[in-house]
């Protein structure tokens, strides 16, 4: 989809004298401090119907279907996202953050809308994002600081899902169970096997990327729209990679603190 004339307004008004941002102000200095300049805000967005996938009441299994809409729906977001960022010229997005809402702008109960936002920057002199491809990271300024001096860069945001049917429990199971201290080994091995699958594919994501490794990894669960036996399990970080002679860069003289 082309950028709106609206959005390429905005961006060129950012390229032209201002830019914007949703970098606090120590990440903003701090980031400078490195030879990064921000260029503006980038967005993407998508809203998406989640369709239905029927599952077996007593069965435990991924709903495929649902998998991939939510992936695809969180891709077609991103890459909206890094085409804003071409248009101003940019390496790589920084303070990324992934949010799916809808429910204020008054959608049916089956749309939501998926939103990428983060700051377009420019590298330091002499630098370039790996493949040519503006770079995208969710980690806060303070911790690609960090990152940036040890030598190491970050390659993309990589992300897995899994949206997984957790069986019921029958009858007879319950009141095998009633007033007991017991495991539920079912439940324990159906969400034990989403969540590896989410984190599995999202280290197949960082390899494909061209990632040595996955710093900041988050896992989360949600039930999003569905019923309290399906849930989506996401496994979301940053792929970084050590470059070749980097120069760790100098102790930072600013009064601020890494750890905000």
């Amino acid at each position: 989809m082309p950028l709106s004339q609206e959005t390429t307004q905005r961006l060129d008004d950012s390229r032209r004298d201002l830019f914007t941002s949703d970098l606090s102000v120590s990440e903003f200095l701090l980031l400078e401090e490195l030879g990064y300049q921000p260029l503006g805000l980038a967005m993407g967005t998508s809203v998406y119907h989640l369709g239905l996938q029927q599952a077996r009441w007593r069965e435990s299994l991924e709903l495929t279907t649902l998998t991939q809409a939510m992936y695809n729906a969180r891709h077609l977001a991103m890459n909206r996202m890094i085409e804003e960022a071409k248009y101003l010229g940019a390496d790589g997005i920084v303070g990324m953050r992934l949010d799916i809402g809808g429910g204020n702008l008054g959608l049916e109960s089956s749309l939501a809308e998926f939103i990428a936002v983060g700051t377009a920057v420019r590298l330091p002199a002499g630098e370039t994002p790996q493949g040519g491809t503006p770079f995208t990271s969710d980690l806060s300024g303070q911790d690609l600081y960090k990152l940036h001096r040890a030598g190491y860069r970050p390659v993309s945001l990589v992300m897995g899902t899994c949206v997984y049917h957790v069986a019921h429990q029958g009858f007879l199971q319950s009141l095998s169970t009633l007033g007991q201290n017991v495991e539920m080994t079912n439940y324990t091995q159906a969400i034990y096997h989403a969540r590896e699958l989410a984190m599995t594919r999202m280290q197949a994501e960082a390899r494909q990327a061209g990632a040595t490794g996955i710093v900041g990894v988050q896992v989360s669960e949600h039930s999003r729209i569905w019923d309290n036996h399906v849930f989506e399990f996401l496994a979301v970080g940053t792929g970084v990679r050590r470059v070749q002679g980097a120069t760790p860069a100098l102790q930072t003289t600013l009064n601020l603190s890494l750890d905000e």
